[in-house]
């Protein structure tokens, strides 16, 4: 259960880390502003440490800064605090998980990734017949199955802000999301990102070792300033990653 705080922030009690959690707090952060505090409170049933490392994956997913944690009893209550991001928008049943390098500073403060005028990926989903509203992650996960994230939470005016350190930590959440929600695939958006992250010798298009045990896509930026790039072949792309899920 979800339930909002005072005027100075939000306050989720007596959750479970299920499937369904990454949407609840993901309602809550577009709810609050920047800087304002959460608390999660979880009862305790499954080894300590795996539940409180969920825990903290889901709510740094969903666009929080985590501040501290206190375990008492059953009880494991998470103090956080909203951050200037988007929140992922996952859930159980995903036909497709695209995955971002990280959010624009415009994308977060618009609170929709890919939202600067210019970027391609919308036009190009619509195109691919993977979604039908724009700028509507929640309708793409709930009536076509595609779920959003990123891989660092951090949002930059350019990746080049992005540290070493950010993409190896921001990679093993992604891989341990994928591992808990099993997407059928996983698209990756973006190849310089990908190559800076996980294989600097990447091509674009199906990758053979996958990721965390789905198919997994490496497709070009969809942002404007990637002009080599058509909306076709974006298209395209986002096409062939989600025939991975067949």
């Amino acid at each position: 259960m979800a339930t909002p705080g005072d005027d100075t922030g939000v306050e989720a009690r007596a959750v479970s880390v299920d499937e369904q959690l990454p949407m609840t707090l993901a309602r809550l952060h577009w709810d609050a502003p920047v800087g304002s505090p959460l608390m999660v409170e979880v009862n305790r049933d499954d080894p300590e440490g795996e539940l409180v490392d969920r825990l903290r994956d889901v709510v740094v997913g969903a666009g929080f800064a985590v501040d501290d944690i206190g375990v008492e009893g059953l009880s494991i209550r998470m103090q956080a605090s909203r951050e200037r991001t988007l929140p992922d928008t996952v859930g159980p049943g995903m036909r497709l998980l695209v995955c971002g390098l990280n959010p624009s500073l415009y994308a977060a403060d618009v609170g929709v990734g890919y939202a600067r005028p210019g970027n391609r990926f919308w036009p190009a989903a619509r195109a691919a017949a993977i979604v039908e509203r724009d700028h509507d992650p929640v309708d793409a996960l709930v009536h076509h199955g595609m779920g959003m994230t990123d891989l660092v939470k951090r949002a930059t005016s350019g990746a080049s802000a992005l540290t070493a350190a950010e993409y190896r930590a921001g990679t093993a959440r992604v891989e341990r999301l994928v591992r808990w929600l099993r997407p059928a695939a996983v698209c990756f958006v973006g190849l310089a990102g990908w190559r800076a992250a996980v294989d600097p010798r990447a091509a674009a298009g199906e990758q053979s070792a996958g990721f965390g045990g789905v198919p997994a896509y490496v497709m070009p930026s969809t942002s404007g300033a990637n002009a080599h790039a058509r909306l076709d072949d974006l298209a395209d792309h986002l096409r062939a990653a989600a025939a991975l899920s067949r």
